[in-house]
């Protein structure tokens, strides 16, 4: 049996749509087509049940891929694993948000290439959720990291951690509110101070206002920088109010260089999720570096 022929049924199987395959593939939709009805004549069975939107195995089909994918993996990991450097050594290629990732994820795996008993190369890039999924579904990552739960069989998510979120401002912002004017406004306490955001949009701002206050909020960013550390430095140097996750101000908070503006009974949470391809947890170093960084987060929570 051609491994080329092999090779699209998975990739079909786990993409669930033959022009999901074709893209990830690098072939035209009707040479995907092809080659997965050669492959249904040389078994004498039907893969796949097509319907509307993209198509559904069928119980043969579950169990050639059951019993494929671990082997193409294989030889895909056996292909690659000389083209990493001159080591012997494989490389993870990671992706995710720019502070998780360089805060929480990396010093974790790091402890994973060091000189005593190395595992693998380590190779990291950071992107929104919808950029690292889209590279992990195109084979330019081998793990990713998502405030975004995946659809489809394609990728596999298991949930990481919860980040609590915390409004956040430099002690003389707290001291022009005043003590209790939040507790017995609100938000409209807020709504004359500056914000220190992310983007335009204010996404943290307004999901904060939207768990806490149930409202939006009405001010506009004072301050826009695409990076959280950065909304940290400017909150602390008086800039505005900020809302940030608790791992990235605790310090900050522990020096009283920000105070939290509020304590809500609930505070909002934001889930992180560790994104494979599916399958690929078959390969040893996205398994050891899959579970190590399970493991680390059981103590971030």
């Amino acid at each position: 049996m051609d491994l080329a022929l092999l090779r699209t049924f998975v990739t079909v199987h786990r993409a669930g749509s033959f022009t999901r395959a074709a893209a990830l593939l690098g072939l035209s939709q009707p040479a995907v087509t092809s080659q997965i009805r050669t492959l249904e004549r040389q078994l004498g069975r039907p893969l796949f049940l097509r319907q509307a939107r993209g198509v559904t195995p069928t119980t043969i089909g579950d169990e050639l891929a059951h019993k494929a994918a671990p082997h193409l993996d294989a030889l895909v990991e056996i292909t690659e694993t000389g083209l990493d450097d001159e080591s012997s050594l494989r490389t993870l290629h990671l992706a995710g948000p720019p502070e998780f990732t360089a805060e929480r994820a990396l010093p974790v795996l790091t402890e994973l290439t060091g000189d005593d008993g190395q595992v693998f190369a380590l190779r990291a890039s950071f992107g929104n959720a919808e950029e690292t999924l889209e590279g992990l579904a195109a084979g330019h990552h081998d793990l990713a990291i998502s405030t975004a739960r995946p659809r489809g069989a394609l990728l596999t998510a298991t949930a990481l951690c919860d980040e609590e979120h915390v409004l956040v401002a430099a002690p003389r912002w707290a001291e022009e509110i005043g003590s209790g004017m939040l507790r017995r406004k609100g938000a409209p306490a807020l709504e004359n101070l500056p914000v220190v955001e992310v983007h335009e949009s204010l996404p943290f701002v307004s999901r904060y206002w939207a768990s806490v206050f149930d409202s939006r909020p009405a001010a506009s960013g004072t301050v826009i920088v695409p990076d959280l550390r950065a909304v940290l430095s400017c909150a602390i140097a008086g800039a505005g109010l900020a809302v940030l996750p608790r791992y990235l101000c605790a310090p900050a908070l522990g020096l009283g260089e920000v105070v939290a503006l509020h304590d809500p009974a609930v505070p909002p949470l934001r889930t992180y999720f560790l994104v494979v391809r599916t399958g690929t947890l078959a390969m040893p170093h996205v398994a050891r570096a899959h579970e190590w960084l399970l493991r680390a987060a059981a103590g971030w929570c």
